[in-house]
Order: C-alpha cells, then sequence, then structure tokens
C-alpha cells in the first residue's frame, strides 16, 4: 500500500502532531507499506529526505520556528501517479491538508483526515475578531471533515464534539500510539546533574510547548500553592520546551517567588525527553485544547504518575484514581492533588505502577495495525 500524507507541520519542527505522523510513518514502513510525506519546507530541512516533498514555505509571524508551506505545486498531480498512490491521508484542514484533498478528489483517491487539534481553541494567535475567528475555523474544519471518506479521531470527546459541530463522516477511535520502550530507556540523573537539582528534591515535570494554549500559567500558580502549603517537601518544578511565552511564564514565576524553583529547560531531542521522564517523580498538564495528550501516555510509560486538568482529549488518557488525578480548572484542588502524591509513598507507588503497566494499551504497533486496517477497508471500498 502507498500512502501520501499532507501535513502542515513537520520536521525539524517539533508537536504531537509531528510526533504521531514519524510514529505511524515508522509503524506503516516497518509493516512493508511506503509512506510519502508532503511537508512545508524549512532551512534545516535536509537536502534528500528519502520520500519527504517539501513545499516552499515562509516563516510564521505569530509562532515561532513554524513554516507556513505555499500549497501550489504544477507537477503534484504528476507527481502522485508516478509514485501509484493508493490513498491519501491528511493531517491538517489547512493549505498542504487542502491541497491533497484536491488531489484525492481529482485522482478519484480515498480521502483521510485526522484530527489532532481543536483549532477553534487556537483563535489567541489572532490579534482581533477572535469570536467570528472561532466560527469561521468551525466551519472551515466541518465543512473539510465532511469531504472526507473517514476522519479518525484521538478519543470519544473529541469525536462527540465535532459531530455536536456538524460532522457527518463516519468517525474511527485511534489515539496516536507510542513506542513504550523509547520511554524506558530514560538516563537517570541527566536531567537533575544538567539543571543541578538534588536528588532529595521532587521533580514535577512538563513536557510541551510555552504557549498560551498550555496553560502552564496555570501549573506555576498550583505549584506555587503547593510550595506554600508543603514547605518541608523540597520541590522543584520543570518545564520542557520552548515557544513563544517563555518569557512571560518566566516573569510569572519571578513574580510569584518561584525563580528559584520553576526551572525552564527550553527544548530537548527526542531522545533526552526520555532522560527527563527517568528523574521526574510527577507528570503535570493543565492544557485544556487537547484532543489526546501524547505526552501523558510517554510520561506514563516511564511510569510517572499524572494529575491533569480534566478536560477534552485528556479525560480518556488518565484513569482517575488509578494511575493519577484529574482536576476541575481550580489552582487549589490541583495542587492537593499533586501533594497526595508526593507525601503518600504506598499511594505513588501503586500509581506509578498502574501507570507503567497502562501505558502498554497505547503501543505504537497496535495502533498502527489498526490504521492499516482502516485504509484497506477503504480501498475495499472503492473497488
Amino acid at each position: 500500500m502507498r500512502i501520501a500524507i499532507f501535513t502542515d507541520s513537520y520536521r525539524p519542527y517539533t508537536s504531537g502532531v509531528v510526533r504521531s505522523i514519524e510514529t505511524f510513518s515508522d509503524e506503516l514502513n516497518a509493516l512493508g507499506h511506503k509512506v510519502y510525506i508532503f511537508a512545508p519546507r524549512y532551512s534545516q530541512s535536509k537536502p534528500q529526505e528519502e520520500r519527504v516533498f517539501r513545499f516552499y514555505s515562509l516563516p510564521s509571524p505569530t509562532n515561532p520556528g513554524y513554516n507556513i508551506a505555499i500549497p501550489i505545486s504544477l507537477r503534484l498531480r504528476s507527481t502522485l501517479r508516478q509514485l501509484k498512490i493508493d490513498l491519501i491521508h491528511t493531517h491538517s484542514p489547512f493549505l498542504l491538508g487542502r491541497l491533497g484533498a484536491r488531489a484525492a478528489r481529482d485522482l478519484g483517491l480515498p480521502l483521510i483526515f485526522t484530527y489532532h487539534t481543536l483549532y477553534d481553541h487556537y483563535v489567541h494567535y489572532f490579534p482581533v475578531a477572535r469570536n467570528f475567528t472561532r466560527k469561521v475555523t468551525q466551519r472551515l474544519c466541518v465543512d473539510y471533515c465532511n469531504r472526507c471518506h473517514r476522519v479518525l479521531v484521538p478519543t470519544w470527546v473529541i469525536g462527540n464534539y465535532i459531530k455536536n459541530l456538524g460532522v457527518k463522516t463516519p468517525l474511527v477511535k485511534l489515539p496516536t500510539g507510542i513506542k513504550v520502550d523509547e520511554f524506558r530507556r530514560g538516563i537517570k540523573g541527566w536531567l537533575r546533574q544538567r539543571l543541578c537539582i538534588g536528588d532529595n528534591e521532587k521533580v514535577l515535570i512538563f513536557v510541551g510547548r510555552m504557549g498560551l494554549e498550555k496553560n502552564i500559567g496555570f501549573l506555576i500558580r498550583a505549584f506555587g500553592i503547593a510550595v506554600n502549603k508543603v514547605p518541608k517537601v523540597p520541590m522543584k518544578l520543570v518545564l520542557v520546551g520552548g515557544g513563544p511565552e517563555t518569557e512571560n511564564f518566566k516573569r510569572l514565576a519571578g513574580s510569584l517567588g518561584l525563580g528559584g524553583r520553576v526551572v525552564f529547560a527550553g527544548p530537548v531531542s527526542k531522545e533526552e525527553v526520555a532522560h527527563c521522564y527517568a528523574d521526574a517523580d510527577l507528570f503535570v498538564f493543565a492544557s485544556t485544547t487537547e484532543t489526546q495528550g501524547l505526552v501523558i501516555g510517554e510520561a506514563k510509560s516511564a511510569g510517572l504518575p499524572v494529575v491533569a486538568v480534566d478536560a477534552f482529549g485528556v479525560s480518556e488518557m488518565v484513569s482517575h484514581g488509578e494511575d493519577g488525578y484529574l482536576t476541575p480548572l481550580d489552582e487549589h484542588m490541583f495542587a492537593d492533588s499533586v501533594i497526595k502524591l508526593l507525601i503518600n509513598d504506598h499511594l505513588y507507588r501503586r500509581m506509578s505502577a498502574n501507570a507503567y503497566t497502562k501505558a502498554e494499551e497505547l503501543s505504537a504497533r497496535a495502533q498502527a495495525l489498526r490504521l492499516e486496517k482502516v485504509y484497506q477497508e477503504l480501498l475495499q471500498n472503492k473497488a
């Protein structure tokens, strides 16, 4: 089977979407299929990447490090024919996603779309007319979904959400798989040595983009509450990742007197993320816009219990009371859940063991086999 992936996000940019594409592509290639990627070009892009086709692109004015592709190609259809593509799978309802959809229509190929992102919850990147922008974004997403033969959703919470918006296309729940073993090979001591954190200090870790949508201000304030409630428990909050709001979050931590306790580790490589998890005690997550929360599965693979805000896709990634806690959007309740895990060794060990075990349910190979079945059904229907 030959699959063409169209995406507005791809390496060297890092995100959950990019990780999802890489994980599924690796597994599908290992199963004997051929995956071809159509993505934006970056100055750091390798001159020749096997099965990767780059489009001329421009830097985003509102998202440093992210490039916006120009979705124009006079050779696209002939290239797809030459590659003998069987189906097209898009990972964005905009730009290259729409280009892929037009190509699928013109060539009579099945079209699949993965609904990775609650796009209407990202209107804070628009400086004006946010309510209008939200409604337009919702309409564009719904119309795009209804042009597809299948829409994949990482959780049924997201599936029900887009159904209520007006999506009629058949939905398939298919979370992004996780290469569990990769996150169990972390080197103990790597993060603590790098950031000068003592062995006796509890490490709360967040991995992700330093953007408003990740609700990191909430994490910092909740952490401050936890520090004040149990001053005898030495702890640090380590924020791993880069993004446009980094300096603002640093100022917030400083204004709360947490400058020495909130550590900004910056971006790290995919391999180094495992080392970060290996040195942490607890994973914390406060985003209210996630369709899945892939990093939660990664953290659980390393045996980290999770404290997260109960919202959208995250609610299906954490089993409340078993491998972590889901809390309302309340900083004091979030802090109390963190404290409960840090001061109760028996509870912590039980939840850590459960997190480690439950991560197996999201293995990358299992999810790729399910995706392969979706592809096969569509090709049979086409025949």
